[in-house]
């Protein structure tokens, strides 16, 4: 299964049986069968029509919308859910579950810090230059890790992983070339060309797992970690937490690389975005980690429907 990612102007999409045909500029591209796609992403405005939109939720091939530009917009198209809806009940009954969410909190926070102390690991057996700078981040990492499993609450759960992120930023600051201008991770907007290609990546991370969930039969608003907020999946925020040490990483990798440059980016009003001359780098080579990464969210996700029927099992019982 594949993605296909369309960031070229003057693009179109049609469908031909079974397979999907782009064209640019009229020219016709090689269809691409349905069967091997699992979702298409749109970075520019692209000509298509209803029928094809149908075809492609028929075969359960998400459409997502996400401006290169702006990652923040964005918009999703999904084929046909899971029938389960006692699941979903069982999801509704849970969010309302206090000592569900906290534990499922708990192992959340503490996968992404395991997953953020690999990568220190890594930074530092490339890096002993900085030795000081990332065994302090180390530290401070472990330090918060050692008292997950003690947070009494969701609240303490979110200074715990604050910290340890702060921590991990300073670090990844001073690993990365300082030709990146970064000095910590901003948001909305991004002023510097790894926060861009941070949020970006997250960005694209977060509508797979909304597809995945969604496909699952568990409404992807409803989070356990995650409080509710209008129009955020928060469960799918909740999914991606501990991949995002994977998509830091390879960041960290494209920029000490000079696979990606800061001249790849642009600023305008305020924001730095990804221009043309990186496109072709950072969606191809963004699919090397976000290919494993969606294998694991899929076990990830099934694990999580077995620990819920688990507890409703035992609810039953008890």
């Amino acid at each position: 299964m594949t993605t296909l990612y369309i960031d070229r102007r003057h693009a179109s999409l049609e469908l031909e049986g079974k397979a999907l045909v782009v064209r640019f500029n009229g020219e016709r591209q090689r269809p691409v069968p349905l069967a091997l796609l699992e979702r298409v992403v749109l970075l520019v405005n692209v000509e298509l029509n209803s029928g094809v939109l149908l075809g492609l939720a028929d075969a359960g091939v998400m459409v997502q919308l996400a401006g290169s530009r702006k990652p923040q917009r964005r918009a999703l198209v999904l084929g046909r859910g899971h029938n389960n809806a006692a699941l979903r009940l069982l999801q509704y009954r849970l969010t309302l579950d206090e000592g569900w969410r906290l534990a499922a909190s708990r192992g959340l926070v503490a996968s992404k810090l395991r997953g953020q102390l690999r990568l220190l690991g890594r930074m530092l057996a490339e890096r002993p230059d900085q030795r000081k700078r990332l065994s302090d981040a180390q530290a401070q990492v472990s330090a918060a890790l050692l008292l997950v499993d003690g947070a009494e609450s969701r609240d303490t759960l979110l200074g715990l992983e604050g910290s340890a992120g702060r921590a991990f930023f300073v670090a990844l600051a001073a690993v990365l070339p300082e030709s990146a201008g970064f000095s910590g991770r901003k948001r909305r907007p991004p002023p510097d060309a790894v926060n861009a290609a941070l949020s970006l990546a997250y960005t694209l991370l977060h509508g797979r797992a909304v597809q995945m969930l969604h496909v699952a039969g568990l409404d992807p608003l409803l989070g356990f970690y995650h409080e509710l907020a209008w129009g955020r999946e928060s469960l799918a925020s909740d999914l991606i937490e501990p991949w995002r040490p994977h998509v830091d990483e390879w960041v960290w990798d494209q920029f000490r690389k000079q696979a990606l440059r800061a001249s790849d980016f642009k600023v305008q009003d305020g924001a730095c975005l990804l221009g043309k001359s990186g496109r072709g780098v950072f969606f191809g080579g963004l699919e090397s980690v976000l290919r494993p990464v969606s294998r694991g969210m899929r076990w990830q996700v099934r694990g999580l429907i077995r620990e819920m029927e688990g507890w409703d099992a035992q609810s039953v019982v008890s």
